[in-house]
């Protein structure tokens, strides 16, 4: 697949990147994901920018549940949203007949809004941290940056915890994911010390609704208190790969939290779904 999408030295060939994506999207984004880490700066900075630009769409195209993450609603104007026109059919009648500028102050667009909830999404990068893991945890990083607007924490974890992008910091979306798919996998799991800066971003958060999202199998290779640390969370949910989710389910089972799996990159907007929607 990677000579498909690159076969000359230094680039991607975006019409054959679409055709894989078409053919098998979640293969296609863990080779990108892999071509972020490429040796040649060219062919690193093209896969870089056409990541960030594919998470980014297909995280709003593929939306979550608006109980979990967020809605969309009409608002006044800003410059991430599409103009609702319905709304704002006079000033722009208005401006068109008099041949003025529309004024912005006067229009509404369809927009994300966010609950009164902080997100806190916790990466593991323990262990084999390349190809569909990496796409997976961009996959994730990419829906909670992009629908909870500033309330929201990216953590990686492994025998350390590394901010992403901490509460109380603001990146842009394309910038937390290209952080997340710089992570390399190496080393233990210290699950419980992830838990704990999870609760830490979490408490610097008014929110009324604070949840952690762990994106992990859940395997502690490091001591410490796990159950005691997810307990201490105000609301946790996992999501474990497809395969290789007993010790999530476990822990899950033993704290009251909800879980689910997660096949690949493309799996991750539904799965979360499931475990933010909390209605019966």
């Amino acid at each position: 697949m990677f000579d498909a999408i690159s076969p000359d030295v230094g680039e991607i060939d975006e019409s054959a990147l679409a055709e894989q994506l078409e053919a098998d999207p979640d293969a296609t984004l863990s080779t990108l994901a892999r071509m972020t880490g490429a040796t040649d700066t060219r062919l690193r900075a093209e896969a870089k920018r056409l990541a960030a630009r594919l998470f980014i769409d297909l995280a709003r195209a593929t939306r979550a549940d608006g109980r979990g993450i967020g809605r969309i609603a009409s608002v006044a104007f800003r410059p991430d949203g599409d103009i609702d026109l319905d709304a704002s059919s006079d000033e722009l009648v208005e401006a068109r007949a008099v041949r003025r500028a529309v004024s912005p102050e006067a229009l509404r667009v369809h927009a994300w809004t966010a609950p009164t909830t902080a997100w806190c999404l916790l990466v593991d990068r323990s262990g084999s941290m390349h190809g569909e893991p990496m796409a997976s945890a961009a996959m994730a990083a990419a829906v909670v940056a992009a629908r909870a607007e500033r309330d929201y924490a990216v953590l990686s974890f492994g025998r350390d915890v590394v901010a992403c992008t901490a509460m109380w910091e603001h990146h842009d979306t394309d910038d937390v994911i290209d952080r997340v798919l710089a992570l390399r996998g190496h080393g233990t799991t210290d699950v419980a010390g992830a838990l704990t800066a999870a609760r830490e971003q979490l408490t610097a958060s008014s929110a009324q609704r604070r949840v952690a999202i762990l994106l992990s199998d859940c395997r502690a290779t490091e001591p410490g208190d796990v159950i005691g640390a997810a307990r201490a969370v105000d609301e946790l949910v996992i999501i474990a790969p497809e395969g290789d989710s007993a010790e999530a389910a476990t822990l899950a089972e033993t704290v009251g939290a909800r879980w689910t799996t997660a096949s690949g990159p493309t799996s991750v907007v539904a799965a979360l779904s499931r475990v933010l929607d909390r209605t019966p």
